[in-house]
């Protein structure tokens, strides 16, 4: 049973007002709420275990290391990997730019070819640009189907014996379209490429076995699923890992240097975390797992297909409501506001609705390459999470009724 009410009272953002309206968050794909176990975990850091990590030999900070061992451990539960696998990047950015210059570099050479979609996060083609720049390598774009998903088929088609690497999003931040990774998995493996997913928006709302998936590297962030920002991870096959350098060199990742320059790196996931990290946000990030896992990833994901569902039909009900994305794997609603056939301002509309307490984000997502897909450069993005409820989303659609051009520049002036 999904107890919904009991969930909402862990939530203390929840009992919080939006410009003096009852709070209702609809933003989750830009961050989340947090529970009172991710605060408390945070709060035990700072109130009871404060120390640096492998640095100390005294008692308090024995215990940081191994409270920062225990989060790798439960973050390598459940994705289901080996601990040594699990690298704490600051965000999935992080983590992307790492497999960027780690591997890349090392890996591609002029007119190798590293393959991309148009639905990707900015986090997701930003870095690989960089990299095709940096070693002559060319970034080339999948195509997408006619309803802006990335097919088993088309990636097939796009591959070749110069592709290196593919890197595609799990889940679409603007679409919400889920991809069959294990599929496109084995695909690029036959063609001689590895595989890295962006799993910013499906890991906190769906099961993730990368074993099963058997992608190459993973990534994704803590705060997207109820954890502090400043916290992800980054997963890679081992092998694979014992093969990048580091994007970041410092203290800790070493285990010696001279002044000839000489340098001996730790093996990972050590070697990739120079410098002191968020302690506090990977132990926040640990009990933000242990929080989902204690209600079911397999609960989550039903009840959030119950509400993404729900949310859908209403919305087709309206006549002033154009969505680009009807049929979402995942509670991501991509749409506009139209008023006498004209589309009004994303920013306008978000800003009429914040004044009923509504939190929902506009403009392009960071999905800047989508607009030739969607016809559209911007749109307003309603993302759910496990503690919304069907009462937030009738509140939705009644202030979605009275948006018009007049109400909404009413609020602006």
């Amino acid at each position: 049973m999904f107890e919904i009410d009991k969930i909402r009272r862990d939530f203390p953002m929840l009992e919080r007002t939006n410009e003096g309206k009852p709070l209702i968050y609809l933003d989750n794909g830009a961050t989340t709420l947090k529970p009172d176990c991710v605060i408390a975990a945070v709060n035990n850091y700072y109130q009871n275990i404060t120390s640096n990590i492998h640095r100390g030999d005294y008692h308090l900070a024995y215990l940081a290391d191994q409270a920062y061992q225990q989060a790798r451990e439960v973050v390598a539960d459940f994705i289901n990997c080996q601990s040594k696998e699990v690298v704490f990047t600051y965000g999935t950015t992080h983590g992307l730019n790492q497999i960027a210059y780690g591997y890349g570099i090392k890996n591609l050479k002029k007119d190798d070819e590293i393959l991309i979609t148009v639905a990707e996060h900015a986090s997701n083609i930003l870095p690989w640009y960089r990299l095709a720049q940096l070693t002559g390598a060319k970034v080339r774009f999948i195509p997408l189907d006619e309803k802006g998903k990335i097919t088993v088929e088309n990636v097939k088609l796009a591959l070749n014996e110069r592709v290196k690497i593919v890197s595609l999003t799990h889940g679409s931040n603007v679409l919400g379209y889920i991809s069959d990774i294990k599929a496109i998995a084995a695909a690029v493996h036959e063609a001689g490429a590895i595989l890295v997913v962006d799993g910013a928006q499906s890991v906190p709302h769906i099961k993730t076995d990368v074993k099963e998936l058997d992608c190459d590297f993973l990534v994704f962030s803590g705060h997207k699923m109820g954890g502090p920002t400043a916290v992800g991870v980054m997963y890679g096959k081992y092998q694979l890992l014992e093969k990048m350098e580091p994007l970041l060199l410092g203290g800790g990742m070493n285990y010696r240097f001279d002044i000839a320059g000489q340098m001996l790196f730790k093996d990972a996931p050590d070697r990739f975390e120079a410098g002191t990290p968020g302690i506090e946000a990977v132990l926040g990030l640990k009990a933000a797992i242990q929080y989902l896992q204690n209600i079911g990833m397999d609960k989550i994901a039903l009840y959030e297909k119950q509400l993404k569902d729900y949310a859908v039909s209403e919305m087709k009900k309206l006549d002033n409501i154009i969505i680009y994305n009807p049929e979402p794997d995942i509670g991501i609603i991509s749409f506009n506001i139209t008023d006498q056939g004209r589309v009004l301002f994303g920013q306008d509309v978000a800003a009429y609705l914040s004044k009923h307490g509504l939190c929902l984000r506009s403009g392009n997502h960071c999905a800047k390459n989508l607009w030739h897909h969607l016809g559209t450069d911007s749109t307003i993005r309603c993302s759910l999470y496990f503690y919304n409820t069907k009462k937030e989303i009738d509140k939705l659609i009644e202030v979605l009724k009275t948006a018009t051009l007049e109400s909404c520049i009413d609020v602006i002036f």
